[in-house]
Formats: structure tokens, C-alpha cells, sequence
């Protein structure tokens, strides 16, 4: 399939005022994508033919186009109708542009025979949404340098149709819906056309592809400051635009060096932080689908099976994408908080919602304000979020069953809800709510009221389904690529035939995988060595049993009283993990010097996570919080799995004492420690 391009730059118009710059500005795209685009057909127009002897295609700077012209070839270029589509289609405008005073047709551009006083004689920007829902064409690129361009995207539905038709596209736009676009006075460029020239420049990625999302961020920063804002946007994944044809030599020599570094999550999730999204693959079309989401409405659920990657997607795929702003419109600048809802989700809540740039005595004053308006419920949440210095405000909910498993008084839970859904109603928009949950806990929602949650989850649902083939492929291979290691296509096959099928597996693939990283041969991952750590099915169990017999007599002790604290034994569901205050874990019979050495070590290897106690504290001094790294290891690892079941009652009746001290303390009685004998277990 080809990669086409249509260049328009229009000086001569009959009915409004000739221009200089644009008849410039689309020969200089048109030489550069020639140059370095790797284009198969470039039409121009108006075209000329130079008069020497290669008789080139140039753009003419006195010729007119009508609009039957332009979007015959539009047409010709998005829609062909005696040849087959090509992959990626290009089209460049500059000229005028004329709004729409009525808002039907969302403005136009002008050609050499549009007449002001009969806008809709331009061709209609709402005909062209139409044109490039009903295109073939899988790649799309549109650059509009005119006035009041950005009126193209203000319905960023119809500009961008599904994400169900697998379509990439990237739009920029000169200036807003309201805005007028200008030359530049430095260059005799216009000043959208002198970033897009400089952000096509290869030499700023020798060896590699300048793409739509590279783009995107140059003429974004580039314009920063100017008299025009520019519209930028990108849906689906990058589009190749320019590069240099001659790779480096240093870029060769290090094709196959290792490069340290471990592309793979273990039991961990992928997060929004800097580096992780680097190795996260194989889920584009499912954050393409959360994105539309969170475009078109304010509330999303996402809802898979334990182990299917619900906070990977969440955090490395929707949440990155939002944070650096080239799939939606402006979402770089909206505000994300991410909290997990613990025990008392209210002061939770309250904790996410403090500023990041306070100090300790200011965030402990502005947290008594922010849990009185919590305490006023929805309307206080309102107020808040509306006085927030913020276009949007993301609010974050991983783990939302804790509200079922960890929560454990329902008045406190049913105001939350009242809180955060009645809030949605209240905010125009300015608020969004996300919320991630296991699947088996959805009829949780059902079970009453709760402000109407069950028809808000049934209404924006997302499932996490397990990845495709090809997907899965993606997930193994890829972050391999990114840090130049191999990996065996054997390999390969056989942990793709293992996980096939078992959509909660994605975490025992990503430890298994980052077994293989340690023992990697030749910067190689290599079958042989999947099978000496037990493929998919034994790698974290075998590791785990390992781990645990290189601890002392005392240290397996401790070590299998911590696992049972941290699990959350599942009434009608599977047994959850459950974080606990390190604190909470100290005992006459495990004190704290033992508990600290424990934890160490198995934290070390990753089998379970030390962190604070909220997102950001009011005290100086921060208090850990254990949990295990994640249910998997719940699940599969048939020692714990044992040791719960010998001791379910006895662990059930200890929660239940637990629940009752803790009732006990909020009634003012007395503090004193009530559990006086050692936990037979």
C-alpha cells in the first residue's frame, strides 16, 4: 500500500485578499516530505511545471483552485474509487479560512472562488469530518495553516469516529475556532507551516522516524507564546513522517549490547511514571477505547478478572496518554489523582484531593477544610472540584472493590459513594471519575443502591478481555526490542501456546519474563531457560518456595504470619491481598526487629510491596504499609494457598475480633490490646 499526500497552497482568491505566504509555505512541505517522507504520489495545487528541463511539479503562486477542484481531489486522495486506498494519506492546506457564523458546517476553507458573503461557497470542514469517517484510509494526517482552522475539532467525535475501526489519525490545526493565523515575521513562512518545517527536520532523530506524536509535541512547544493557539491532536498510534536515510555507526555498534535494563514488570503493574510506559505493549486498541471514553463522558469503570492488567492499562495506557496530551485535545493540562480507597475511602479521599505543593503544617490545615467539605458530601466535593485552577479534574480509583473488602462500615462506604457520584452531576464535565475493579466483585454494586453505581458501571463499562494473539506476541517481544535484546521465536511460541486462554495469567507472564531476564544468555531470552524456571504455570511458585527455605526456622515463621495478615479471605469471591500498617504487625511474639527483617527480604525479591500510608501525608515522619505484590501470588503459590486453608477459620475469627477492637476504639472505650494469645499459626 502507497503513502499519498495531497499539498494545497492557495495565493489567488477573487473575493478576498490575495496572500504571499501560502503558495511558499505547501511548496516547502511538499519538498521536505519528497525529501525524507518516503511519499509514493505527491499532488500539488494549484500546480505548475517548472520550465527547465526536469519539468517538475511545483506549486503554483498564481494559479487558482475552485472548490470543485479541491474536493474532487480530497476525494480522489481519501476515498479513490478505481484503486485500492492507500495506508497513510496526507493532506496540507494554507490559505484562508472563513468561520461559520451559523455553527452548522463548523467553518471552511477558502478557495479562489469563495465569496465571504456565501460562506458555505468554501468547502465545509464538516463535510471533510464526513469524508475521513467514511475513508478506507487507516493513517490519516490533516494540517490546516488558516484562520479559525481549529474549528475542525470541535466536535472531536465525528473528527475521530470509533476507536473500533482501528484508524490513526493526527490533526493540526494554526489557531483556534475564533482565531486568526499569521505569518511569521522572522521567515517568510506563516508561523504554523516554520514549526511544522522544523519539526519535520530528521536531523532532530538521526537514524529514526520523525512521527505524528513527535510532531505533535514540537509545534505544541514550539508555538508557545504566540498570537495563534494551535489545535494538536492524535488518535490511535504514531504515523511515520520524515527521517534520515543514513543510520548512524554508533547507532549499529550498539544495536546488540545490553543494555541493563529489565523491560519487564514482575508482579508489578506498568505505571504513568516516565519509564514504564516505554515497555507497555499490546493493549492500543483497549486504551484507544478508554480514551474515547473519558473524551465523551465523565465516569468510566474498567472491569476485568484478577491478573488481566486492569491497572496496566489504567496507569501506562489511559493515564499516560492523558498526561502527555496527543490523543485528546488539551489533556495535558487536566489534573490526575490516583487513590486507592483502603479501609476508610473517605479520608482517602480527602488525602488525594491536598495540594502537592504545600508544606506539612499548610497540608494539615488545608486537610481539616477539605474534610469538612467532604463531610457535607456532594456538594462540598462540588465546590472543591469547581474552585480547583484546573480545565479537568481526573479522579482515580484503582482497586475500587476495597470499598467492599477493606471498608468495613457501610455508612462510611454509602457517603463515599454519595460523595463522588452525586459530585459527577454537579461539575459539568469538570470532573471525571474512573474507577478500576475486579469483575467478580461487580454484583457488589448490585446489592443496593449506592447512589446509583450499578447503572453508572452497566452504562460505562470497559471489560478487560484477555489479549489477542498477536497482542500477546506484542507484550513479549516488544519491551525486548526497546532495551536491544533477543528473543528466541521458539520461546515465543511456547509461552504464547501457555497463556493462551487464561486472560488472568498476564501477571505470571510478566514474572516468568523477568526470570528469563536473569538468566538471559547472549542478551538472549532462550526456550531452555523458560523451562528451568518452570514456565508460566511454575516460574513464581518455584521462586517463591526457594525464596522462603533460605529463611531461618524464625524467619518462616514470621514470613507466614505476615503472608495470612495480608490476605483477605473472599466471602463468595476469591481471597483478596489487604494492606496493613508495618506497625499493625508487631507483636510480643514477632517484634519489630524481625517483622523489619522479614519484610526486607521479601520485599527485596519482589514478593511484597512497602509504601506509604496515602499519597502524601500531613506528618513528616511516614508510616509504611505492607501488602503482597499481588493477588497472583495468592492464588498460585500452593504453600500459601496450604497455609490459608488450615487457618480460614481461626483467620476469620481473628478479622471479626479485629472489626470488633476497632468498633470498640471508636466508641471511646478503652485502648488496651484485646488479642492476649499467640496466633496458632
Amino acid at each position: 500500500m502507497s503513502r499519498d499526500a495531497l499539498i494545497v497552497g492557495i495565493n489567488r482568491y477573487q473575493y478576498l485578499p490575495d496572500l504571499k505566504a501560502p503558495a511558499l509555505d505547501a511548496e516547502e512541505i511538499a519538498r521536505r516530505l519528497e525529501a525524507d517522507g518516503d511519499f509514493d504520489t505527491l499532488h500539488r495545487l494549484p500546480e505548475r511545471i517548472s520550465q527547465d528541463d526536469e519539468k517538475k511539479s511545483l506549486i503554483s503562486e498564481t494559479n487558482s483552485v475552485t472548490r470543485d477542484e479541491l474536493e474532487q481531489a480530497l476525494k480522489k486522495l481519501f476515498r479513490p474509487t478505481s484503486q485500492q486506498a492507500p495506508i497513510t494519506a496526507l493532506f496540507y492546506f494554507s490559505g484562508h479560512g472563513i468561520p461559520d457564523e451559523e455553527g452548522f458546517d463548523q467553518g471552511y476553507l477558502a478557495t479562489s472562488d469563495t465569496d465571504p458573503r456565501r460562506s458555505r461557497s468554501g468547502l465545509s470542514l464538516k463535510w471533510l469530518q464526513w469524508l475521513l469517517s467514511e475513508s478506507n484510509v487507516k493513517q490519516q494526517i490533516i494540517w490546516l495553516d488558516c484562520c479559525y482552522s481549529g474549528s475542525l475539532l470541535i466536535n472531536v467525535g465525528a473528527a475521530n469516529p470509533g476507536y473500533g475501526e482501528s484508524k490513526d489519525r493526527c490533526f493540526i490545526a494554526s489557531s483556534r475556532d475564533f482565531e486568526k493565523s499569521w505569518e511569521d515575521l522572522k521567515s517568510s513562512y506563516s508561523v504554523l507551516t516554520k514549526a511544522l518545517l522544523d519539526g519535520l527536520d530528521p536531523n532532530h532523530l538521526p537514524g529514526r522516524w520523525i512521527d505524528t506524536f513527535y510532531l505533535v509535541d514540537y509545534v505544541s512547544q514550539a508555538l508557545k507564546g504566540e498570537l495563534q493557539t494551535p489545535i494538536c491532536t492524535n488518535f490511535g498510534e504514531a504515523i511515520k513522517l520524515t527521517r534520515s536515510w543514513q543510520v548512524p555507526e554508533k547507532s549499529i555498534s550498539q544495536s546488540h549490547t545490553d543494555s541493563g535494563i529489565c523491560p519487564y514488570k514482575g508482579l508489578e503493574f506498568f505505571d504513568c511514571n516516565n519509564e514504564d510506559p516505554k515497555y507497555f505493549f499490546g493493549r492500543t486498541t483497549l486504551t484507544d477505547q478508554l480514551l474515547d471514553k473519558v473524551r465523551q463522558f465523565n465516569f468510566l469503570a474498567i472491569i476485568g478478572a484478577s491478573g488481566s492488567g486492569k491497572s496496566s492499562v489504567l496507569r501506562a495506557g489511559l493515564l499516560h496518554q492523558i498526561k502527555i496530551g496527543q490523543k485528546i485535545l488539551g489533556s495535558s493540562q487536566w489534573t490526575i489523582r490516583i487513590m486507592l480507597p483502603g479501609e476508610h475511602p473517605l479520608q482517602s479521599l480527602a488525602l488525594t484531593l491536598l495540594p502537592e505543593d504545600k508544606d506539612h503544617i499548610a497540608q494539615a490545615e488545608h486537610l481539616g477544610r477539605v474534610e469538612k467539605l467532604i463531610h457535607q458530601g456532594s456538594e462540598g466535593l462540588r465546590r472543591l472540584i469547581q474552585l480547583a485552577n484546573t480545565p479537568r479534574w481526573v479522579l482515580v480509583i484503582d482497586q475500587f472493590e476495597e470499598i467492599f473488602t477493606l471498608c468495613r462500615d457501610d455508612n462510611e462506604r454509602r457517603h463515599f459513594l454519595e460523595c463522588l457520584l452525586g459530585a459527577l452531576d454537579k461539575t459539568d464535565n469538570k470532573l471525571c471519575l474512573i474507577i478500576a475493579m475486579r469483575a467478580d466483585f461487580f454484583k457488589e454494586c448490585l446489592h443496593q443502591e449506592y447512589s446509583g453505581l450499578a447503572r453508572l458501571v452497566e452504562q460505562h463499562l470497559v471489560t478487560v478481555k484477555a489479549m489477542s494473539h498477536t497482542e500477546m506476541k506484542l507484550a513479549v517481544t516488544k519491551p525486548a526490542q526497546q532495551v536491544r535484546l533477543a528473543v528466541e521465536e521458539e520461546l515465543v511460541e511456547q509461552v504464547l501456546r501457555d497463556v493462551k486462554g487464561a486472560p488472568g495469567n498476564l501477571p505470571l507472564l510478566q514474572y516468568t519474563l523477568t526470570q528469563l531476564w536473569h538468566k538471559r544468555l547472549d542478551n538472549c531470552l532462550k526456550l531452555k531457560s523458560y523451562v528451568s524456571v518452570g514456565g508460566i504455570s511454575g516460574a513464581l511458585s518455584k521462586r517463591a518456595t526457594e525464596i522462603y527455605k533460605t529463611l531461618s526456622a524464625e524467619e518462616q515463621a514470621t514470613a507466614k504470619y505476615i503472608f495470612l495478615s495480608l490476605t483477605q479471605l473472599g466471602e463468595g469471591s476469591e481471597d483478596t491481598r489487604r494492606r496493613i500498617k508495618k506497625q499493625d504487625l508487631i507483636t510480643k511474639w514477632y517484634p519489630e526487629n524481625l517483622i523489619n527483617k522479614t519484610i526486607k527480604i521479601l520485599s527485596d525479591e519482589k514478593l511484597l510491596i512497602t509504601n506509604q500510608s496515602s499519597p502524601k501525608t500531613v506528618q513528616k515522619d511516614t508510616i509504611a504499609v505492607i501488602e503482597v505484590v499481588h493477588e497472583a501470588l495468592i492464588r498460585h503459590w500452593p504453600l500459601l494457598r496450604q497455609w490459608v486453608e488450615e487457618n480460614r477459620s481461626l483467620l476469620l475469627y481473628k478479622r471479626k475480633i479485629e472489626i470488633t477492637a476497632d468498633e470498640w476504639l471508636k466508641s471511646e472505650k478503652s485502648g488496651e490490646y484485646i488479642f492476649h494469645k499467640k496466633p496458632n499459626f
